[in-house]
């Protein structure tokens, strides 16, 4: 068998794509890439391989992404939708992981995540989500998502999991939505679920670490009113970048 033929035959083995959508994210994608290699090795008998979808970005993203070994893929259009896509369509694993370059991943969740993937009976799913921020506001907020996130069965946008067979088979992330684009994707990755008899599980033991800079960056006054344009016109607002400025104004 020829190079080319072994590599084939190497990617269709890997387990696990991990892709990261990336916007400007210089000041923390070289910490986060680091925590997800090392989260990452209790894959390592499985294989999986690492992605970063340049989402556009002016500063030194791309660079520093391909520093830490990163396959780095480029997306133009400035939607998280788009460029976690454009990663997914790169990818080689029988499983897509999206984590946000923004976040630190613990060994244990991945070991969380590997038991669901090896049990047969899960789909895809999230994980909670947690912060070093004690501010009280941050976390009533952050346990008031949290309990939403297990009870209705939504994944965090941060740490989104399934089969790469049923991401294509849903469509992937929809195109037409700048924010909310996880819950669209939970919605119709339950539906193929129950067709399956499967489930769609949310990790809660080993909560995903994440930024908490929007509630500094934005405040809780600015952040209100966005979310209250999505309560007014969620339809409208959802399908606009202006409308979702924390998520696209650049503000790092």
């Amino acid at each position: 068998m020829g190079a080319h033929g072994r590599a084939l035959q190497e990617a269709a083995r890997l387990k696990l794509s991990i892709v990261v959508p990336a916007f400007n994210e210089e000041r923390l994608i070289a910490g986060s890439l680091a925590a997800i290699r090392a989260a990452a090795g209790v894959f390592d008998a499985e294989g999986w391989e690492l992605i970063v979808c340049d989402n556009n970005s002016t500063d030194r993203t791309a660079e520093i992404a391909r520093a830490a070994d990163a396959t780095v893929v480029f997306e133009p259009h400035n939607q998280i939708s788009r460029a976690r896509n454009r990663g997914a369509a790169a990818a080689c694993g029988e499983w897509l992981l999206f984590v946000d370059a923004d976040s630190l991943p613990s060994r244990e969740l991945f070991a969380d995540l590997k038991e669901a993937i090896g049990s047969g009976r899960v789909l895809g799913g999230g994980s909670t989500v947690a912060t070093d921020e004690d501010a009280l506001p941050v976390r009533a907020a952050l346990a008031f998502w949290n309990a939403m996130s297990r009870s209705l069965r939504w994944a965090a946008g941060a740490f989104v999991y399934c089969e790469a067979a049923a991401f294509r088979s849903v469509g992937g992330f929809s195109e037409e939505l700048y924010a909310s684009e996880e819950l669209d994707l939970s919605r119709r990755l339950k539906r193929l679920a129950r067709v399956e008899g499967r489930e769609f599980r949310i990790l809660h033991r080993h909560p995903l670490r994440t930024s908490a800079r929007k509630f500094h960056l934005y405040g809780w006054g600015e952040l209100a009113r966005v979310f209250l344009r999505f309560l007014a016109h969620p339809r409208l607002a959802l399908r606009s970048a202006k409308e979702c400025s924390p998520w696209y104004d650049g503000r790092r």
